[in-house]
Formats: C-alpha cells, sequence, structure tokens
C-alpha cells in the first residue's frame, strides 16, 4: 500500500529577464522652423520557472488478527460504544439476524463479540445517540424485511 504525502518541496527556481530599447528620431524642416522629435520604448520581459517533488511514503501493517462474527458479516462501523475513548467495532450478521460489538482492549485487540438481535437480513449500520442521552445507540438497516432496527444503549 502506498501513501502519496501531500507534503511537496520546491527544488529548484530560476529567473530570466530581457530588455530591450528602441529609439526613433524624426526631424521636420518647414521654412524657418526645425522640429526634432524623439521617441524611445522599453520593453522587458521576464519568464520565472519552478521544480517541484512528491514524497511518497510506504506503510506496513503487522500480521493480521481475525475475529468470530455471526454468518455472513456485510457491513461494519468503528465508534467508541462503552465510552473508554477506545474505539470499538460493530458489524451487522447477515445471515444470523444480528449485530455484533466487539469492544477494544486498548492494547490493539478486541474482545469476543456480543450479539444483539436485529430483523431479517441486518444490512447496514450506524452509530449515533438518537435519544440525546449522551450515549451512542446502534442503527441497523434490515434487507430482507425493509425495516430500520434501533438499539439502544442501556
Amino acid at each position: 500500500i502506498l501513501f502519496h504525502s501531500a507534503d511537496t518541496s520546491t527544488i529548484s527556481a530560476t529567473s530570466t529577464s530581457a530588455t530591450s530599447t528602441s529609439t526613433t528620431s524624426a526631424t521636420t524642416t518647414t521654412s524657418a522652423t526645425t522640429t526634432t522629435t524623439t521617441s524611445t520604448t522599453t520593453t522587458t520581459t521576464s519568464t520565472t520557472s519552478t521544480t517541484t517533488t512528491t514524497t511518497t511514503t510506504q506503510c506496513t501493517f503487522a500480521t493480521q488478527a481475525t475475529y468470530s462474527t455471526g454468518a455472513n458479516p456485510y457491513s461494519v462501523t468503528v465508534a467508541d460504544v462503552n465510552s473508554d475513548s477506545k474505539p470499538d467495532i460493530i458489524v451487522t450478521n447477515f445471515g444470523s439476524n444480528n449485530v455484533g460489538v466487539l469492544l477494544n482492549t486498548g492494547s490493539g485487540t478486541f474482545s469476543a463479540q456480543t450479539t444483539y438481535s436485529t430483523a431479517t437480513n441486518p444490512w447496514g449500520v450506524a452509530v449515533v445517540d438518537v435519544n440525546s442521552d449522551s450515549k451512542p445507540d446502534i442503527i441497523v438497516a434490515n434487507y430482507n424485511d425493509n425495516t430500520v432496527s434501533v438499539l439502544l444503549a442501556g
């Protein structure tokens, strides 16, 4: 997996300029009067060139850890459902008609899932405080029976 850094740096900048001057003179003589006209035009051209480079950073991961879910896990979201400031995993188990919650242990691992029943074929999942009690609630869209399950935090 490659990530591209947003950092760009200027390597070089060059500047060139050119100046040209032209002078035009005209003399007109009429009987006893002589008129001399002189005109000067100056033109300046400037060019600037800049070269940039993009830094590429490679990201590596540790060996995967796997966790058991119910039948046909379909959708997953991450939210702190137990208010311990650690992101927990919430997964819809499409074939088991439930949603699983895997609590973060704080060491980069998660507990075995605790399941909560939903309607038929849970498909999508979201976490939000729907009843304004400052606790995260789980909302699940159920595919087969066209319903939404709301699991209020206790």
